[in-house]
């Protein structure tokens, strides 16, 4: 487990703030009143049951989906950034991420260079090497010639997060990035998003993985459109509301030194550390 002191005080420095009085989708309201402040250089996790408003939350940090209220990124309200400046601060990989199936993989991860670039201009070798580490990071850079429409599930997520590691952004979010990645790969995410968090990043996803979660620095807990807890992830409070928000069919346990969730049906022959 994570000691107390990694969680226990959040930077100064916030990445993103949000002072929302609600969200809708046409005529669907899906979030309700919140404040969420998200520091730098810390992974936030925003966790909570189907349909309770987590990825509509996420687009509209990104600032892909109008609200009621006001999205700060970097200090700065989001609307007052130019959008080829906000598009170098914030980087997206969405849930079910489209693309054209005939680019090559190496072209879709220089797509995550076009903030940096001039119009039509050729890629810098600083395009260049950035697009080669994020396809060394995610293990892509073998399928560099093929193309889109030829790479298995798993394959074309790794290259869409490729693309967005590519843009260098001091703000990565990313919805349900673990969808088709096996293991290995997921472990591979985890290390990546950890390097980021080291360098000062602020990393926020979305994920349905509730135990690697867990291994993020703070939770944001969505209940039916409202935020029911945020708190670092190895705080008592945390995992209650965690256990609260599906409706205690799950159990937080430590379980071979780090925190678990389990189906309550399970917990009762897990081994507590």
């Amino acid at each position: 487990m994570r000691s107390a002191n990694a969680t226990a005080a959040f930077p100064a420095t916030l990445a993103l703030s949000a002072d929302l009085a609600g969200a809708a989708i046409g005529r669907q309201r899906i979030l309700q009143a919140m404040q969420l402040r998200l520091p730098a250089g810390r992974w936030s996790a925003i966790v909570g049951p189907n349909g309770a408003g987590k990825s509509t939350l996420l687009r509209v940090l990104a600032g892909l989906l109008p609200c009621d209220g006001q999205i700060s990124l970097l200090g700065r309200p989001l609307a007052q950034w130019p959008r080829a400046a906000r598009a170098r601060q914030i980087a997206w990989l969405g849930q079910m991420e489209g693309a054209a199936d005939d680019l090559l993989a190496l072209d879709v991860v220089m797509l995550g260079r076009m903030p940096h670039q001039a119009w039509l201009a050729a890629p810098s070798p600083a395009d260049l090497a950035a697009v080669c580490q994020a396809m060394r990071q995610t293990r892509v850079w073998a399928l560099r010639q093929r193309r889109l429409g030829e790479l298995s599930g798993g394959e074309r997520q790794r290259v869409l997060l490729a693309r967005a590691l590519a843009v260098q952004s001091p703000v990565l979010l990313m919805d349900e990035p673990l969808a088709h990645l096996d293991p290995p790969h997921q472990a591979d995410w985890l290390d990546i998003v950890r390097e980021r968090v080291a360098s000062g990043s602020a990393v926020i996803s979305v994920l349905h993985e509730i135990s690697m979660a867990l291994l993020a620095d703070d939770l944001l807990i969505v209940q039916e459109g409202r935020l029911l807890h945020h708190g670092p992830c190895n705080a008592s409070a945390t995992h209650r509301a965690l256990e609260q928000a599906f409706g205690q069919r799950i159990a937080v346990r430590a379980l071979d030194n780090q925190w678990v969730a389990l189906p309550k049906i399970a917990a009762a022959s897990a081994s507590v550390a």
